[in-house]
């Protein structure tokens, strides 16, 4: 990372991940590019094409039953036995494979599954934290982007959490829609920023990068406040996949995730951490500013870089356990790794648990 890059960072329940060179602080007018949405072709620059062909092969399932009116993969509790036939699907391995078409294999060399009226579809709300602490980025955004440029469109050099984050939503959206279920967005900081109703439409996934592309990050982080706001709009069951850096207290976090549990829905956390957040790898004494309005201080990281690196990673371990702990699953993601193989890993594992726990 370069030290001397203004407002590259956040400081967030004592850890300190960022430096600033003095300064003013860009202003959330000058960050927000324009109110209008993202053009379509400019949705790639957070996915990289690579990244869609490994995921175009995996599906995302919930861990509970879901309720729904589409017709999709997820078995409804609502609609009794009915055998009226609705669609196929390609087969996944560890399928039942009473379900498999074989007239059709038989023509097509092809497996593909029988889908019924009884299976319904998984709606899937994408929660991206815009907090200021977001914001922090040490990787070039020309290597990280998908259609390598140099800037971001906010006129940028580097890659933020943010940006990170906005690759994960797509991929997520993407995954969710190709598999004809349903895809919503929140963006939240200290409260909900902005909405994206749940729909089953395949371009919704450009829509995402869309609304996330035009969003200021800034403000501090409340996830009680926007948990409850959001679950007060959400009447039906639904997986939360909620994208964050997490920098806020556990005890927080603990509580919000406990409310998601109280209501009923399935939950997945995806940490999303800077390198440079858990090396803490600085060789100058510099000024350090916080991105929530935590002040700045001059520090010299090479003192403090042993007792810092404890911290943060008994930070990670800590909300890896919350998580964990009330029956959700966690990712921790890099924001220098491809995401491709990161997300396909990650949904080929937990789909293989789920299928171990229904059928083993």
């Amino acid at each position: 990372m370069d030290p001397g890059r203004s407002g590259a960072g956040g400081w967030r329940g004592g850890y300190i991940v960022g430096v600033s060179d003095g300064s003013p602080e860009t202003t959330s007018a000058d960050a927000k590019v324009s109110a209008a949405r993202l053009p379509e072709e400019d949705a790639s620059l957070y996915l990289h094409p690579q990244t869609l062909a490994r995921l175009k092969t995996f599906e995302l399932r919930a861990k509970m039953i879901v309720e729904g009116v589409m017709s999709g993969q997820h078995r409804s509790p609502y609609h009794g036995f009915s055998v009226e036939f609705a669609q196929h699907r390609q087969y996944v391995p560890g399928d039942d494979i009473r379900h498999l078409d074989w007239k059709v294999y038989g023509r097509s060399d092809k497996l593909q599954l029988k889908q019924y009226q009884q299976e319904t579809n998984l709606d899937l709300l994408v929660m991206v934290d815009a907090s200021g602490s977001m914001d922090f980025g040490s990787r070039s955004f020309a290597e990280a982007s998908g259609q390598g440029r140099t800037k971001s469109l906010d006129e940028r050099d580097y890659w933020s959490k943010f940006d990170h984050a906005t690759a994960l939503a797509a991929a997520l959206s993407y995954i969710t829609l190709r598999q004809r279920d349903r895809v919503g967005l929140v963006v939240f900081a200290d409260e909900v920023k902005a909405m994206l109703a749940r729909t089953g439409s395949m371009g919704a996934w450009r829509q995402v990068v869309g609304a996330l592309s035009t969003q200021p990050v800034s403000a501090e982080t409340n996830f009680g406040r926007a948990i409850e706001q959001v679950l007060a709009k959400v009447n039906n069951r639904c997986l939360i996949a909620m994208v964050s850096d997490f920098f806020t207290d556990v005890d927080q976090i603990r509580a919000a995730m406990a409310q998601v549990k109280h209501r009923g829905h399935d939950l997945i956390a995806f940490q999303v951490l800077d390198r440079a957040e858990r090396s803490f790898d600085f060789a100058d004494a510099a000024p350090f500013e916080g991105l929530e309005g935590e002040g700045r201080v001059r520090i010299d990281p090479r003192s403090i870089r042993a007792a810092y690196c404890r911290a943060i990673e008994a930070h990670i371990d800590a909300v890896e356990k919350v998580t964990r702990g009330l029956g959700f699953d966690y990712h921790l993601v890099d924001t220098h790794k491809w995401l491709g193989p990161s997300i396909a890993a990650f949904v080929a594992r937990r789909n293989a648990q789920i299928k171990r726990s229904k059928y083993g």
